[in-house]
């Protein structure tokens, strides 16, 4: 089972956001499963700083040997970080997806729209159900 931290929340489309304490930002990523389920992870395509998105907005690209798969805002808001390390090294998302292989941290626009993402017990039943 691919492991869920308990302080993250999660969409339907297996991204994370861990919200800062006043919720005024996110650092955001893949989940272990999905990372699990792409494989080796080869090259990441990442939004650039400033741009705005909405929640569920394609956002990001992830490309391993398996497949192509895009990434989806969790919430609405400005992106204000990249983590430009996966420029070189996009495996870090295989080898550490809820830490060295965070994708970007957004600037959350609507607190509220992380009251409709998952907590780590929703999200296991989610990838449970195979849903």
């Amino acid at each position: 089972m691919s492991v869920i931290p308990e302080d993250l929340l999660f969409t339907k489309d297996h991204e994370w956001i861990r919200p800062d304490d006043g919720q005024i930002k996110g650092t955001c990523g893949i989940t272990d499963h999905a990372q699990e389920m792409l494989t080796d992870i080869v090259f990441v395509e990442l939004p650039e700083r400033g741009d705005q998105v909405e929640k569920g907005a394609q956002i990001a690209v992830v490309e391993s040997v398996k497949a192509v798969s895009d990434v989806y805002a969790p919430v609405s808001g400005v992106i204000v970080e990249v983590n430009a390390r996966l420029e070189d090294n996009p495996d870090l998302i295989n080898s550490d997806p809820y830490g060295d292989g965070w994708l970007f941290v957004i600037e959350i626009k609507n607190p509220g729209e992380l009251d409709d993402l998952m907590n780590g017990k929703a999200y296991e039943e989610h990838v449970e159900s195979g849903d």
